[in-house]
């Protein structure tokens, strides 16, 4: 039976950083996955992500975005890979202490805590100035804009397959194309069984995101939902206009209630990519409708883009789902299973957790190997997650 100190199970944002980190400190470590990442099945894909180091779904979350963006410079140094563009971020709201993101209320005002608390340069802009810098923005004249130059894009796909790479290249053992079946806790260690052969190590981090309650019974399962979420490349007519030199990631919170808010980043590659989020209907990750109908686009494009964005007609280049798994209040799970502190739980972070994998990766490496991490996961444990009702 192969035998490691550590098996990472699922191996997307947060599964190939701890890979990543545990091979950084010598350990003998297996990862294991379903597909071949990174792949299009999960919440790790789609060409771009958002990262921020204000994070107004808590202070909690900054020390590990600030991190984070140390590892990424690190691995671009390591590798020659561009993972990160600092192209600026926006959050833009009309209802300044009203709009809700990822279940927490006040969105851009606890951004303009966290940046005043951790010293992060930023800007705050009344519409005109949002407009005199941005004109590819079409705004009511109340808005009122955070602005961080810190803030960017992360590729995705990009930085899994290095840190993937970087892991191997330290000695990590990687199986794709296996899926585990079940995780048994042992008086001295964790047996996982998959559908070709069984693993023996001292710990397992189980970081499979959409699956997470399917493999880890019900603990999991009472505090997740997963829901669909679609993502859509509009074609701009003067593709230079929306160029990253010119144009921010954004968010943008146009009203208070569900569902009234889009985000979107600069065209880097074809389209501009652009799309909102959904926490009603959910879904199940192995039944998942994976084709975007003519309707949904049109739907989003009169209810979002029409009206807001300067120059992107409805032409759709292309469109891509992926899977937020999330809690009732937003927050991440980090945090053994109640059944054994040999396996631990990560990657349900309901749809902000990109931006954060690389130090939630160190975290994990630390937890799994010396029982603690650089980072307070306090915030994160699992007790704290309230049930779906």
């Amino acid at each position: 039976m192969p035998s490691a100190d550590v098996i990472v199970v699922g191996l997307g944002a947060m599964g190939s950083a701890s890979l990543y980190q545990l091979a950084r400190r010598g350990a003998r470590v297996i990862g294991i996955d379903r597909y071949g990442p990174p792949h299009i099945y999960g919440s790790s894909h789609g060409e771009t992500r958002i990262t921020r180091q204000a994070i107004g779904e808590g202070a909690a979350y900054v020390p590990l975005v600030l991190r984070s963006h140390q590892i990424w410079r690190d691995l671009e140094a390591q590798t020659g890979t561009s993972l990160f563009w600092a192209c600026g971020g926006l959050v833009l709201s009309g209802q300044v202490g009203q709009a809700l993101h990822h279940g927490k209320p006040q969105f851009l005002e606890r951004t303009l805590e966290a940046a005043r608390q951790f010293g992060i340069a930023h800007e705050v802009l009344d519409a005109a100035q949002i407009q005199e810098r941005f004109p590819q923005f079409i705004l009511q004249g109340d808005e009122t804009g955070y602005f961080e130059p810190g803030a960017g894009l992360l590729y995705p796909e990009r930085c899994v397959q290095v840190q993937l790479k970087q892991a191997q290249r330290l000695g990590a053992v990687v199986h794709t194309g296996e899926t585990v079946r079940r995780i048994v806790p042992l008086n001295d260690g964790v047996e996982v069984e998959t559908d070709q052969t069984r693993y023996r190590a001292a710990k397992v981090v189980v970081s499979v995101g959409a699956w997470a309650a399917q493999l880890l019974g019900e603990p999991l399962a009472q505090v997740l939902r997963v829901y669909r979420q679609v993502l859509f490349w509009l074609e701009a007519p003067d593709p230079q206009v929306y160029g990253p030199e010119r144009f921010p990631i954004f968010i943008w919170m146009f009203g208070s209630a569900e569902g009234e808010h889009f985000y979107g980043f600069p065209q880097v590659s074809q389209g501009v990519k652009v799309a909102t989020e959904q926490a009603r209907t959910p879904t199940h990750p192995d039944q998942v409708e994976r084709q975007v109908s003519e309707a949904e686009t049109w739907a989003f494009f009169t209810r979002y883009v029409q009206g807001r964005l300067k120059g992107l007609g409805p032409g759709c280049l292309k469109s891509a789902t992926c899977l937020y798994t999330s809690t009732v209040d937003g927050d991440f799970i980090l945090d053994f299973h109640p059944d054994s502190e040999r396996i631990l739980v990560a990657s349900p972070c309901s749809g902000h957790g990109f931006k954060h994998s690389a130090a939630v990766g160190e975290a994990l490496a630390g937890l799994a190997l010396h029982g603690r991490s650089p980072f307070d996961l306090t915030p994160f444990r699992l007790a704290q997650r309230p049930v779906w009702g």
